[in-house]
């Protein structure tokens, strides 16, 4: 949960430089190293000020010794010694912020990682920090305000709610950097934000509400629209809860599959078992409708009916905004019930405990038309993040990466490439956007990673590159691998320019392909 911001901007200015400044500074050419620290520099930090917070451990770890994951019997291994330092953070009377933040002992890159949440999950990222520290980062998580993974936490707790929302990234980012500062007496140089699913979330609310708290945002399968979300899942489930013979089971989710791959494998030029423009795909499930003659291998009018409603996207009545239905190529990743059993239960506890406040609430209950109105007038902009004003973090210097696999069967992926549009008309244009946003969709990914497409890539290194060189990604090489063993590339294009393949060459190898706009004729 997060911070109060007012009383923080003072702090904020004096610990984030002016973007424009910072820059154009070649990522380490020219920098003083940094000394490095000792245990008493650590531990001295218990004793450091905090505005609504108070530091509760500060204590030097070993590299390679196991660190506790609090709450659980488990622990990571530290990649290298760094100090830790717990905070509890209480911007509000009901506020309980959990945050940690850790700083290597030496070797520090002069920068600053916030990391992301998922779901609903109150607790430390605890791998996310590793990696980060592992590229000599200090960084920084948050539990967001609460324990475990229900939403059962906001039931008469609206403070909590906004924790949840915004306030408790803020506050950690705030603080975090206020430690970072006084640990190696001077202050970050840089600071990034890395998160994917909820915390591709925080990463837009940072941009929207705080686009001074970092300089380079990576959002990763933004869920923007959370409301939208979880009216989708829940929409669905109500269907296929009351009626067993319209669901699709695994074997007719891959016959559904097969049937979208060969109706819009080839629209890109190549037929290569994924689709790069999923979107433009006109794909309709009633080819597999039943006849006597292939009953063995069809789909009833039913299951027809519940593909349909799986790649439909409702509009709202109130905001008349399409709320978006997953795409094809993703039916690998459904479920008996429709969207994971993650979205699905993500969204039961947004109606029961935000939306309605009763716990007994059920999915059979639900009602589109009403309830999606009352769902986005009861969380008022607080959780979701689809506020396309990006202008004081665009005029800052600010930049963004956001990515999404097009085969998500978690968060649409057609929310990020609407969100993006919407950004660019609230702009003045695509091209306005370019040197500041940019957006790439990752044929074949599933939900922030996985697939069959390429889904294993440097995001953090193109963004650094962009933040500290000026160059901005005009493609990310992407990678798949089977069994450990890498067996395809592909460049991953800035939307809506998708990889074409140049005729030449292995069709698994990213040097033969080039970026550009789709051809509008497929």
């Amino acid at each position: 949960m997060r911070l109060s911001t007012a009383p923080l901007a003072v702090l904020l200015s004096l610990l984030a430089p002016p973007l424009a400044a910072v820059s154009r500074q070649p990522a380490q050419t020219g920098q003083t190293p940094t000394a490095a620290r000792t245990a008493s520099s650590c531990t001295t930090l218990a004793s450091l000020s905090l505005r609504d917070a108070r530091i509760t451990l500060a204590t030097t770890i070993d590299e390679g010794a196991s660190v506790p994951i609090v709450g659980t019997t488990q622990s990571v291994v530290a990649p290298r010694s760094f100090c830790r330092v717990a905070a509890t953070l209480r911007p509000s009377g009901d506020s309980d912020i959990k945050v940690e933040v850790w700083m290597p002992a030496s070797g520090w890159n002069q920068k600053f990682q916030g990391v992301g949440n998922g779901g609903f999950n109150g607790a430390i990222a605890y791998g996310a920090m590793v990696a980060a520290l592992r590229r000599g980062y200090a960084t920084a998580s948050t539990d967001t305000g609460h324990a475990g993974t229900s939403a059962s936490f906001a039931l008469g707790h609206p403070e909590k709610v906004v924790d949840f929302g915004w306030r408790a990234v803020h506050g950690m980012t705030v603080a975090a950097k206020q430690i970072v500062a006084a640990y190696y007496e001077r202050p970050p140089r840089l600071a990034y934000w890395n998160g994917c699913s909820a915390g591709g979330r925080q990463a837009m609310k940072e941009a929207q509400r705080f686009p001074a708290d970092y300089d380079g945002i990576i959002a990763g399968a933004p869920g923007l629209d959370w409301t939208g979300r979880a009216a989708q899942a829940v929409r669905i489930a109500k269907v296929l809860e009351a009626d067993e013979s319209a669901r699709l089971a695994q074997a007719a989710r891959q016959r559904l599959h097969r049937a979208a791959l060969a109706a819009c494998d080839a629209s890109d030029g190549l037929q290569d078992g994924l689709i790069s423009s999923p979107e433009r795909c006109a794909f309709d499930p009633a080819v597999l409708q039943c006849t006597e003659a292939n009953a063995s291998d069809c789909l009833s009018p039913a299951q027809i009916a519940t593909a349909r409603l799986i790649y439909s996207s409702p509009v709202n009545p109130r905001t008349r905004r399409p709320i978006p239905g997953l795409l094809p190529g993703s039916e690998l990743g459904w479920t008996d019930l429709g969207w994971t059993a993650s979205a699905r239960a993500t969204g039961l506890d947004q109606f029961r405990f935000l939306v309605f406040g009763d716990p007994t609430w059920t999915i059979q209950r639900f009602t589109f038309d009403t309830d999606i109105v009352r769902a986005e007038r009861v969380d008022d902009g607080t959780i979701n993040a689809l506020d396309p004003d990006l202008k004081a973090f665009v005029t800052r210097g600010g930049k963004l990466i956001q990515y999404h696999g097009w085969s998500d069967p978690q968060i649409s992926p057609a929310i990020s490439t609407q969100y993006y549009a919407r950004v660019a008309q609230a702009l003045g244009g695509a091209a306005r956007l370019h040197d500041s946003y940019r957006l790439f969709m990752a044929p074949g990914m599933g939900h922030c990673s996985g697939g069959e497409g390429p889904n294993t890539f440097d995001a953090l290194a193109a963004l650094e590159t962009w933040v500290e060189e000026g160059r901005a990604p005009d493609r990310i090489l992407a990678s798949h691998s089977t069994q450990g063993v890498v067996d395809r590339t592909r460049p991953l294009c800035p939307y809506p320019q998708i990889a074409t393949y140049t005729g030449t060459g292995s069709a698994d190898d990213a040097a033969n392909f080039v970026c550009g706009l789709p051809d509008r004729t497929n």
